[in-house]
């Protein structure tokens, strides 16, 4: 898992993040994969570049999941970097064998519509590029829901946990197959 806050479970006990709780879905299921979360709070998709070579090195990772972006978003920074870092974490993750999930990432309509809508189709340019399977936004079943966010209004709470592994793993089921 290549994330940022929202896999690195900020705010939140180690063990109650949506990450760890994945891993225990699978366990529970059967499956005899190793989860590790190198997730880091605050991460953009050009922090994630820097980290991903080694901990491809490191892991040899089957699959990778790719939860970043929203953070360029906050900042507001360009398009253009945003679509090419992801393409290079893609394609580095490809080279290195792994199945590849990337997550959509939405953000607030505050950055105005033509940056907002530009950001949320990016993710799915990406994804129609590499022919890979996109998650739609995993954070959406929690829109509107009194008590799934924390007092920031961005990370999800404790509670909200469990709603976010059931929305990650229909997308990630499939990969899980050998082949």
């Amino acid at each position: 898992m290549l994330g940022d806050s929202l896999s690195a479970g900020y705010g939140l006990d180690a063990q109650t993040g949506y990450v760890a709780l994945l891993q225990r879905r699978l366990d529970r299921e059967g499956y005899s994969w190793r989860v590790v979360n190198a997730s880091v709070s605050g991460d953009t998709t050009s922090g994630g570049l820097a980290r991903l070579p080694p901990a491809l090195d490191r892991h040899k990772p089957a699959i990778v999941l790719i939860e970043l972006g929203g953070n360029d978003g906050l900042r507001a920074l360009p398009l253009k970097a945003l679509h090419d870092n992801l393409i290079k974490l893609v394609d580095l993750s490809l080279a290195a064998k792994a199945k590849v999930l990337l997550f959509e990432i939405r953000i607030p309509p505050n950055y105005g519509a033509v940056y907002t809508e530009g950001f949320s189709r990016t993710f799915s340019q990406v994804a129609s590029e590499r022919k890979l399977p996109l998650l739609p936004f995993f954070l959406m079943p929690l829109v509107g829901v009194p008590g799934a966010f924390q007092d920031d209004g961005i990370h999800p709470s404790a509670e909200s946990q469990p709603k976010m592994v059931e929305a990650v793993w229909p997308s990630l089921k499939p990969l899980l197959k050998p082949g």
